[in-house]
């Protein structure tokens, strides 16, 4: 009995954290306004408002809420392996470079074929882009957070190239512009909107989904609970016969999967082609995503309305009372530090008390 209780109580004392997190950034928030010479009576109104005071503003936090939610999934496939994500960027960028690749070159005129085609071609690229830092670390023991950061400016790098060059839409040639984009997706490949004219479309319900289809994944079947087993203890996984390489492998090819599907969808549900910043920090503000949401699938589905909302708010608040942009980012910022400190406090308690049984 006292066990439960003890359980119950650290899970729910896990669920709150981020909540006082926040609660904490903006009591802080309120002083670093007020000796910026700001109201932040009237920043944190405009901050509300731009973000869910209209239907107009909850659908944008909810356009901006769908790639940080499948960002965050990934994150939270590779924490639960043992392996950290930072190359949530790149995988953005060559899921997007691929899906449009595929749509702009591929002579398939059927929607039912060619838009599910251009998605799983996002993730086969995001796939590829996550197993690469994986391989390297489970044959060379190469550290994964190196190099999925060093893929980031692989990507970015390859994306430069490419909208500059072979994939840069012709009437940009044609007018002397240049501008770094491809051209537009073909219509059939635009994905369904939920709202005109807003950009409102099925890809967040089929981030929601996925949301679900991960946490299944991890908690319901035999793979996740390999992939589970090896990021909590991998001498002991290891020691039962599982193969801890391939497992921390798989986590990063499906955390990159999901993050290259976040390209696909921004490509083929919002922009409908692929510009030079198609990635929008998605990749890192998905990490913090993530963290918010407790490095839980469906934890990070409210996260990412959350921080889709401090995104969209943050652009009225800077508009109405001239806060420089960095500000969201500072909260941010301070979130995952009071969220990962509580953390390691709460572990380091659970550890204490085991010792002292």
């Amino acid at each position: 009995m006292l066990g439960r209780a003890k359980s119950f109580f650290s899970k729910t004392f896990d669920a709150i954290i981020p909540v006082f997190a926040t609660i904490l950034v903006l009591f802080i928030g309120l002083f670093v306004l007020s000796a910026l010479g700001k109201d932040p009576v009237a920043a944190y109104k405009a901050l509300f408002d731009g973000a869910f005071g209209s239907q107009r503003a909850i659908i944008q936090t909810i356009i901006k809420a769908t790639p940080l939610l499948l960002v965050g999934i990934g994150i939270c496939i590779a924490f639960r392996g043992g392996v950290t994500n930072i190359g949530g960027e790149g995988q953005i960028i060559v899921g997007a470079l691929a899906s449009a690749a595929v749509a702009l070159y591929v002579p398939i005129e059927s929607r039912a074929v060619m838009l599910p085609l251009c998605l799983i071609a996002s993730m086969l690229a995001g796939a590829l882009w996550g197993g690469i830092p994986g391989f390297l670390k489970a044959r060379m023991g190469v550290n994964e957070i190196l190099t999925t950061v060093m893929m980031n400016s692989i990507a970015v790098y390859l994306s430069n190239f490419l909208l500059r060059g072979p994939m840069i839409d012709p009437k940009e040639i044609e007018m002397g512009t240049r501008a770094a984009q491809t051209a537009l997706m073909p219509e059939t490949t635009w994905l369904t909107r939920l709202a005109p004219p807003t950009q409102l479309n099925t890809g967040t319900i089929l981030a929601v989904v996925l949301a679900f289809v991960a946490f299944v994944l991890l908690w319901q079947t035999t793979i996740g609970y390999r992939i589970r087993a090896v990021g909590y203890n991998p001498d002991a996984s290891r020691y039962a016969g599982i193969k801890v390489p391939v497992y921390q492998v798989l986590a990063l090819v499906l955390s990159g999967a999901y993050a290259g599907l976040a390209g696909g969808i921004e490509v083929f549900g919002v922009q409908h082609r692929v510009l030079e910043n198609i990635s929008a920090s998605y990749g890192f503000n998905g990490i913090v995503t993530a963290l918010f949401g407790n490095l839980h699938p469906i934890g990070t589905i409210p996260a990412a309305f959350l921080f889709g909302g401090l995104m969209v708010g943050g652009n009225k608040m800077q508009r109405t009372v001239q806060v420089h942009s960095a500000f969201i980012d500072t909260m941010l910022g301070l979130i995952v530090l009071f969220v990962v400190g509580a953390k390691i406090i709460s572990v380091s308690r659970s550890k204490r008390r085991a010792r002292n049984g």
